[in-house]
């Protein structure tokens, strides 16, 4: 892999958090005691390195450490134990706004920022056009920023990210603030950096994204990492550990205690008549399943290409995805009419879920592979 991008080793960073502060000098005058506060552990011995043009996903619930984590990676936060070290020039959109002067106008904006990030004057002249073209701010350009909407911001602080030609790019969340087409085209941006060997940290909710661009992910759950694995199976444990889910995701925060209470295990997959197929064939699909107590559940089906792209994924709230799981093990079925897809390999995820989306019981990436002719 030769000399990482970028290294943190063993990083932790703890908050204090204050039930009460006086910060004038009249309050603690009357209050001679100290603030009262408590500790909080946001990241906690955080251990992992990512190889100059590797793309690596950051996945976790909210509140897991993973914003504090790239703030540390861009030098906002300074770790309180263990170092980050980073190779080369490094660009990051962290949060909607950050950076940003609200009573400046856009153009005074990029190059504030600009030279934040160490360029020129000369060199954010080169870079405005394309800076602006990106943006689609053109007529906005020379608006205060504070009149800005949230997806302009987005927009403006993207077009200067990836247009200031850094080794390192970092991404937060920010991007589902922006439309469809803008989000569109800033994954085509992702996809051009890492043709031309750029590394790129990444974090998404979106299991689909972290699939289809990202060479590995690290999970984190609490400020601890859990796993630094392959896409597929740091979603995987990002899902089984913590109950979250396609359907979770949309509908709020999942339910952990339902999920334990439930305990549904899924065994295993199996395509009846074999995994190869023709195009527009039928599917039929046989799942096993165990669970101490019966279960009213749904049945959540996604196919992908190999490269993660996701084809389609069944609604669990359809009366036909609805099962009615009994005591002990046994086998629900599900039949697709036809398979229209190109020939090729496609992934099956499987996943039993509460209804209308509260909790995931169970999942399981990779259930089966299917090829078609």
């Amino acid at each position: 892999m030769g000399v990482p991008a970028v290294e943190v080793q063993h990083v932790s960073k703890h908050f204090r958090l204050y039930s009460e502060r006086h910060s004038s000098l009249k309050d603690r005058l009357i209050h001679p005691r100290r603030s009262t506060y408590s500790d909080l552990t946001a990241l906690e011995d955080v251990d992992f390195t990512v190889g100059a043009g590797e793309t690596v996903g950051i996945i976790g619930r909210n509140g897991s450490g993973k914003s504090t984590l790239l703030k540390c990676i861009c030098g906002v936060l300074q770790p309180t134990a263990g170092q980050v070290l980073v190779r080369g020039t490094l660009a990051g959109l962290l949060e909607l706004g950050a950076g940003f002067q609200i009573e400046l106008s856009g153009r005074d904006n990029i190059y504030l920022n600009g030279s934040m990030l160490g360029l020129s004057r000369k060199e954010v002249d080169r870079a405005f056009d394309a800076i602006v073209d990106f943006s689609e701010l053109g007529q906005f350009i020379d608006t205060q920023v504070k009149f800005y909407s949230s997806g302009m911001y987005v927009r403006l602080g993207f077009a200067i990210a990836v247009n200031v030609d850094p080794d390192v790019l970092v991404i937060d969340e920010v991007l589902a603030v922006g439309d469809e087409l803008f989000q569109a085209k800033c994954l085509e941006r992702v996809r051009t950096f890492q043709e031309e060997g750029r590394t790129i940290l990444f974090v998404s909710h979106n299991a689909d994204q972290i699939r289809a661009i990202c060479d590995r992910a690290v999970v984190l759950d609490a400020g601890k990492m859990l796993t630094d694995a392959s896409p597929g199976e740091a979603v995987r444990v990002f899902r089984e550990n913590m109950g979250e889910g396609p359907v979770a995701d949309e509908l709020g925060a999942p339910n952990r205690q339902e999920r334990a209470m439930r305990n549904v295990e899924i065994l295993g997959v199996d395509v009846v008549g074999g995994a190869r197929v023709h195009t527009g064939d039928a599917l039929h699909l046989r799942v096993g399943l165990r669970t101490k107590e019966p279960v009213s559940a749904g049945l959540v089906l996604e196919f992908h290409k190999l490269n993660g792209e996701l084809l389609v994924r069944t609604d669990p709230d359809a009366q036909k995805a609805r099962v009615e799981i009994p005591a002990g093990e046994c086998v629900v079925t599900a039949d697709v009419d036809s398979f229209d897809v190109l020939d090729g390999a496609y992934q099956l995820n499987v996943g039993i879920v509460g209804l209308h989306g509260t909790s995931i019981y169970d999942w399981k990436e990779c259930a089966a592979s299917i090829e078609v002719t």
